[in-house]
């Protein structure tokens, strides 16, 4: 019998403008609790005065819950998101210990460079829920279904296909196509 484990996490934006804030569902072990915000006000302000990284290659991972992506590189500009532990992005720019970053959804903003580490998750970037096999070919036996905006840990990789691990412990392969970065 095929156990399939709903694994959800689903981002969405509001304006905080508006006042509006939107709880969401995360998945266990990536929020304090069962629900999170993810909010957005703005792009980020451009500056003179960065140095651009080569071609949005290199990437990193949120390290604790409630890291500020803001509208410019430094603490006292507006935040622009908020996110969760493990939540994956390209770094787009540099500037002093600030990294413009950008998302899986190319929204961008600033983060001090202490609230991030090493690039070792991805995020279900396709928009209809995918499924995690056994075996990195199409053939595998289905684990796991798996939702927009779930953030995995990554473990490795064979060709086309990521071996990623769920916080719950789920671990299968994913093609590399519906996964970001």
């Amino acid at each position: 019998m095929n156990t399939q484990i709903r694994l959800s996490h689903v981002l969405s934006r509001c304006l905080l403008a508006c006042s509006v804030l939107v709880l969401l569902s995360a998945p266990a072990g990536y929020a304090k609790t069962t629900s999170h915000a993810h909010t957005k006000t703005s792009k980020a302000k451009e500056t003179k005065e960065t140095s651009k990284t080569k071609e949005n290659t290199e990437t990193v991972s949120v390290l604790k819950d409630g890291a500020n992506v803001r509208t410019g590189p430094d603490a006292k500009d507006p935040v622009a998101m908020e996110l969760f532990q493990g939540y994956p992005l390209k770094v787009v720019e540099k500037k002093g210990e600030w990294l413009k970053v950008s998302d899986f959804e190319n929204d961008t903003g600033w983060i001090n460079n202490k609230m991030v580490g090493p690039g070792n998750t991805v995020i279900v970037s396709a928009k209809k829920p995918i499924n995690m096999r056994s075996e990195p070919k199409e053939s595998g036996a289905i684990v796991a279904n798996i939702e927009h905006g779930v953030v995995l840990t990554k473990i490795s990789s064979k060709g086309e296909w990521v071996k990623v691990k769920h916080t719950k412990g789920t671990e299968g392969w994913i093609s590399k196509k519906l996964l970001w970065p």
